[in-house]
């Protein structure tokens, strides 16, 4: 138990920091142009339009790399917070609590709550609460994901052990 809150001190910290920086300081553009200086499936992301914040994103609106860092900024919003969401989990199984699914969806959509104000104190940055559904919904997927996941292995550990038995 102590790793898994460990584990969340750690990324609370990174989190904080992160939230701590300005766009100039995060922006990823530059090495964007560097590594996909032919800008691959140019024809495929020009066709998907995302409206955010009341504005529709795409490249034609941004231009080629200001949107794959956009896909990628909102993908690692969606990955990270859904990567606290399992941590969160773990830790409240941990303290065998009944319903540690919804506990751990519901401290994920705080934090990201918090991390948007956070952002909203930093010059240059947006607290957008479309992105604090983004975390949760990354969340929800992720600890549902891990839910079906130690299903499977428990699933198959009952199997390997059935057939341990069944040699004996």
């Amino acid at each position: 138990m102590k790793k898994y809150i460990i584990a969340i001190v750690c990324v609370f910290i990174i989190l904080f920091c992160v939230s701590s920086m300005s766009y100039e300081q995060q922006t990823i553009v530059p090495t964007l142009q560097n590594v996909l200086e032919d800008q691959p499936f140019y024809h495929l992301l020009s066709k998907i339009h995302v409206s955010y914040w009341g504005q529709t994103i795409s490249v034609e609106t941004r231009g080629y790399y200001y949107f794959v860092e956009f896909l990628v900024r909102k993908g690692l919003h969606f990955v990270g917070f859904g990567l606290i969401g399992v941590l969160f989990y773990l830790t409240y199984r941990k303290f065998r609590l009944k319903f540690a699914t919804i506990f751990a969806i519901m401290s994920t959509f705080i934090v990201a709550s918090l991390d948007e104000y956070r952002q909203t104190l930093v010059e240059g940055r947006t607290g957008v609460f479309q992105d604090v559904l983004l975390d949760t919904a990354g969340a929800v997927c992720f600890v549902f994901l891990f839910k079906i996941w130690l299903v499977l292995v428990d699933v198959y550990n009952e199997r390997s052990i059935r057939k341990a038995q069944g040699n004996l």
